[in-house]
């Protein structure tokens, strides 16, 4: 499970996913210059794996975007997608959705895309099984936080059926919806990014403590604290930053030292 605390630089150009993004076809109604309504034809950009979700061990304390983790509020963490943006997650196992707005950063673990909030995660038997498969959807920002009916092309949406053409588009496209030339858009999974560990803890309240630290020295620097466990044992490890290459992570590694901070670099899907 994965708790971001600082902002992470959102580029348009690639997402840091590794998982496929779809657009499936969809049709959505509009009002002509007669007054009546037609059909048109849009895209749903479609983002499948696996969510996992975090709750009372993170109330109140401080999320990416910078406001405090709510547990009972409709929100998630998402590796890229910008602040604000909303997502229609359903889980096709059970045919329930809800709709979450990305505040935070995460996860970075066994290949999952989604944190989501305790309020959020549990129609989606989340809670229960600690992970599960999900179909998550951009949607319009105003569309209402909270349970909602699931999509009536779910069967769809879940698989690849519905693809046809690829084509390569920005983050900035996919969240403008501009994305209309294309049957399928896919964001390709880039190259692995690497991060340093400043530590890892039993206690939660060590790992804040060395996150704090090295924000007081370094404003620049992205730290963040991941969830994980141990034969049963909750850990919490201090991650800092989000690097191309191993020789740049290596880089602040030796600057945390300095500072008295031991670190190791590690690949970030390896956490």
């Amino acid at each position: 499970m994965k708790f971001l605390l600082l902002r992470l630089p959102v580029f348009s150009l690639v997402l840091a996913l590794s998982f496929p993004l779809f657009a499936a076809p969809a049709t959505r109604a509009r009002t002509g210059d007669d007054g009546k309504k037609t059909t048109a034809a849009s895209r749903a950009t479609v983002l499948r794996g696996r969510a996992s979700w975090y709750g009372r061990e993170h109330q109140g304390m401080r999320t990416s975007n910078g406001e405090r983790f709510d547990r009972f509020k409709y929100t998630c963490a998402h590796k890229t997608l910008p602040f604000g943006t909303r997502l229609r997650v359903t889980n096709p196992g059970n045919g329930k959705s809800v709709v979450v707005r990305v505040s935070d950063r995460g996860p970075f673990r066994h290949q999952r895309i989604l944190d989501l909030s305790e309020v959020a995660a549990r129609p989606l038997d989340i809670v229960r099984r600690g992970a599960v498969s999900v179909v998550a959807e951009i949607v319009p920002a105003t569309t209402p936080l909270g349970p909602t009916a699931a999509p009536a092309d779910l069967a769809a949406l879940a698989t690849d059926s519905a693809t046809t053409t690829l084509a390569v588009a920005t983050l900035t496209d996919i969240v403008a919806g501009a994305t209309e030339a294309a049957d399928v858009v896919v964001v390709p999974a880039p190259a692995p990014t690497f991060v340093v560990q400043a530590g890892t803890f039993g206690n939660p309240l060590n790992a804040q403590t060395i996150q704090s630290k090295i924000q007081a020295l370094d404003k620049s620097l992205t730290v963040t604290v991941a969830q994980s466990e141990l034969n049963g044992q909750p850990l919490t490890r201090v991650i800092v930053g989000q690097y191309a290459d191993r020789a740049e992570a290596e880089l602040v590694r030796r600057r945390l030292m300095q500072w008295g901070i031991a670190g190791m670099v590690r690949q970030a899907e390896n956490l």
